[in-house]
């Protein structure tokens, strides 16, 4: 399964524009969590926070939608680069943890239905 194919925002940003295949190779390893999934979208927002010069004033927000599970994350930093590290790990913890809780569940329906069986 690969990446839901990605809607960017700019807010008049070019140098956000040229980051778009950064953020497509970078992403590309999130689709072990798609397994199966039809439907998904992915949007993100690249913007500036402040009219300073310097510091943390570069913000990133992706928000990530699988089968109608909303995930998302936001990240301001140094560069529109880091900002884009930060968020794709914020959203593979935020997948990971999905994962693990609907595989958590899927055991616990397991063992009901074994238990319902061995009480017949």
């Amino acid at each position: 399964m690969t990446f839901p194919s990605i809607n960017y925002k700019f807010n008049d940003l070019e140098e956000a524009q040229a980051l778009t295949d950064l953020v497509e190779q970078k992403y590309a390893a999130l689709a072990k969590y798609f397994g199966g999934h039809q439907s998904s979208a992915c949007e993100i927002v690249f913007s500036k926070t402040a009219p300073q010069q310097n510091g943390e004033i570069y913000k990133m927000e992706a928000m990530l939608v699988i089968d109608g599970n909303s995930f998302r994350a936001t990240a301001t930093e140094e560069s529109f680069e880091k900002a884009i590290d930060e968020v794709k790990s914020e959203l593979d913890r935020e997948l990971r943890q999905a994962k693990e809780k609907q595989a958590d569940l899927e055991k616990q329906a397991g063992r009901e239905v074994k238990e319902a069986m061995m009480t017949e």
